[in-house]
C-alpha cells in the first residue's frame, strides 16, 4: 500500500491547476460483549482520497475510498471535470501556503499511524474480571469498546503540507438487573485505554441499579435537575454546532440579533462560564489546521491547511465568537474563527463534583443521559429528546428512587440562563453524539427549571 503522503504528491503532480488533496487512513479495533460474555472482536482499516480541483473560482470535489495508485490520476481528472462544470464558488479564496509547514508537516513522509487489537489487551483483562464479578452478583453487562486511529495528510499546489494523527477511543457499558427490569449506562472517552477503569464504571452502575429498586412516578413539569457531564456534553455540543456565523448573520439562528447582525457580546449566563475549543487541550488534542473535504455554511475547501487557534465561544458568560470560514466571517463582519474538534465548558473556581451536588439538593431530578435529541426551533435552539437508562429523585441530599422517563423540551441557550451551579469539568463521553464527537470536557450542572414536557414510556 502506498504511503498516503506519496499519494498526495502523486495527485498534485498529475494536477493541471490549483489543487488540494486530502488522503486519510483509518484503522479500528473493537470488542463487544453481552450478558457477561465477550461476543465479537475485530480490526478493520480504510482509506479515503479527496481531490479538490480549482479553476476560475470554481471548485470540483471528488472523494473515493480504496483508490489504487493507478487510479489517482483518474480521480484528479474527475475533480477537474467537476470544476469545469461548476458555477463560481462564493467562498473562493487563495489556498494556504507553506508558511506553517514547520508546525503541521512533521513526519509527513512517514507511514500512517495505526491501531490494532493490542490497544485493548489491558482493558479486556479488566473487563473479564468485572464480568465475572457481575455474573456472581446477578448483574448483566452489555457494551462495546472501540479504538480508532486516523492519519490525515493534506497537501496543495500552493506548497502547503500537513499531517495529523488522531486517536479516539470510547467505552459504553450498560448494566441490567437479573430480571432485566432495571438498567443503567456509563460511557468514557479515551485516547489509548490506559486511563479506563472499567471496575469503577461497574461500581457506579451497580449503585444506580440499587437506586432503582424503588420506583417513583412523577408527572411532567419543570424540575430542578442535575445533569452529569455526559448529558451536559450532549446539550452543549449541539449548541456549539449551531454557532455558525453565516446563518446567524442571516437571521436564521438563536445567535441572530433582532434587527440584523449577531448576538456576539450579549450575556447568555449570569455565571462567568467559558465554552472553549483548543486543538492543544491536554488529553483532548485534535487537528490544529483546517481539514475540509467539502464546503458548508461555515467551512470551505479553500481554507484547507489554515491554522486553527484556541477559541472562546462563550467567555465570562457572554457570547464571544461564532465559528466561521474566511468567507462566512466576512459576511458576518466577525474575525475568522475556525472550529476545532473538541469542546470544554468551565467555571473559574468550581469545586463541586456530582456527589457533592446531590448532597446539597433538597429536591430535584438526577439524569443519567439524554437520547434522540432533535431540533424543534432554530430561532431559540429549542431541542427535544428523551431521558434514558436512569432518572432519579433526589430528596434531602440523597437519591430516594428511580423516576419514570420523560420527553424533554429545552434550549441549551436558555439553559445557560438557568444555571444555578457548575461543577468541576472532566473528560466525558456524550451518549447521543459519541459517534461524531467524543473529545469533550464537561462539568455536572444544576439547572433550576429543566422542562420535562411529557412522561415517556421509553426504557
Amino acid at each position: 500500500m502506498t504511503n498516503p503522503a506519496e499519494t498526495v504528491e502523486r495527485a498534485l503532480a498529475a494536477a493541471r491547476g490549483d489543487t488540494v488533496v486530502i488522503a486519510e487512513h483509518s484503522s479500528t479495533a473493537n470488542l463487544r460483549w453481552a450478558g457477561n460474555t465477550l461476543t465479537t472482536n475485530g480490526v478493520a482499516s480504510s482509506r479515503q482520497l479527496t481531490v479538490i480541483a480549482v479553476a476560475n473560482g470554481c471548485a470540483g470535489v471528488v472523494s473515493r475510498s480504496g483508490v489504487r495508485d493507478d487510479q489517482v490520476e483518474d480521480l484528479v481528472r474527475a475533480a477537474e471535470r467537476a470544476a469545469a462544470d461548476a458555477t463560481p464558488a462564493e467562498d473562493a479564496a487563495q489556498l494556504a501556503g507553506p508558511e506553517h509547514n514547520d508546525r503541521f508537516c512533521r513526519d509527513f513522509e512517514l507511514a500512517p499511524a495505526a491501531t490494532d487489537i493490542a490497544v485493548l489487551q489491558g482493558f479486556a483483562s479488566s473487563l473479564g474480571e468485572t464480568m465475572r464479578a457481575a455474573q456472581g452478583a446477578g448483574r448483566k453487562l452489555y457494551g462495546f469498546a472501540e479504538h480508532e486511529m486516523t492519519s490525515t495528510f493534506v497537501g496543495n499546489s500552493a506548497g502547503f503540507r500537513g499531517r495529523h494523527d488522531q486517536p479516539a477511543g470510547r467505552v459504553e457499558l450498560n448494566a441490567k438487573s437479573a430480571d432485566m427490569t432495571r438498567s443503567a449506562w456509563a460511557g468514557v472517552s479515551t485516547r489509548d485505554f490506559t486511563d479506563v477503569d472499567v471496575t469503577a464504571m461497574d461500581a457506579s452502575l451497580t449503585q444506580r441499579l440499587d437506586w432503582a429498586k424503588r420506583s417513583v412516578a412523577l408527572p411532567a413539569g419543570r424540575y430542578e435537575t442535575l445533569l452529569p457531564p455526559s448529558a451536559a456534553a450532549d446539550l452543549l455540543i449541539y449548541l456549539f454546532w449551531m454557532t455558525g456565523a453565516k446563518e446567524a448573520a442571516e437571521g436564521r439562528t438563536v445567535f441572530s440579533k433582532a434587527g440584523g447582525g449577531t448576538r456576539v457580546g450579549e450575556k447568555l449566563s449570569a455565571l462567568p462560564v467559558t465554552l472553549r475549543s483548543d486543538p492543544a487541550l491536554p488529553g483532548l488534542q485534535c487537528a490544529p489546521f483546517v481539514i475540509a473535504p467539502a464546503s458548508g455554511p461555515d467551512t470551505s475547501v479553500f481554507d484547507n491547511g489554515l491554522p486553527i487557534a484556541a477559541a472562546d465561544w462563550i467567555a465570562g458568560g457572554e457570547l464571544a465568537a461564532l465559528s466561521s470560514s474566511r468567507h462566512s466571517a466576512g459576511l458576518a463582519g466577525l474575525p475568522v474563527t475556525a472550529a476545532a474538534d473538541n469542546l470544554s465548558f468551565t467555571l473559574p473556581g468550581a469545586s463541586a463534583r456530582l456527589p457533592d451536588m446531590i448532597a446539597s439538593t433538597q429536591r430535584g431530578l438526577l439524569l443519567t443521559c439524554l437520547w434522540y435529541i432533535r431540533e424543534v426551533d432554530p430561532q431559540t435552539l429549542l431541542v427535544t429528546g428523551l431521558t434514558r437508562d436512569g432518572v432519579y429523585l433526589v430528596e434531602n441530599g440523597e437519591v430516594t428512587g428511580a423516576v419514570n422517563n420523560f420527553r424533554f423540551n429545552q434550549s441549551p441557550v436558555a439553559m445557560l440562563g438557568e444555571l444555578a451551579e457548575v461543577g468541576v469539568a472532566e473528560p466525558t463521553l456524550p451518549r447521543e453524539w459519541g459517534d461524531y464527537f467524543n473529545r469533550a470536557q464537561m462539568p455536572p450542572l444544576r439547572v433550576t427549571g429543566f422542562n420535562m414536557s411529557s412522561v415517556s414510556q421509553a426504557s
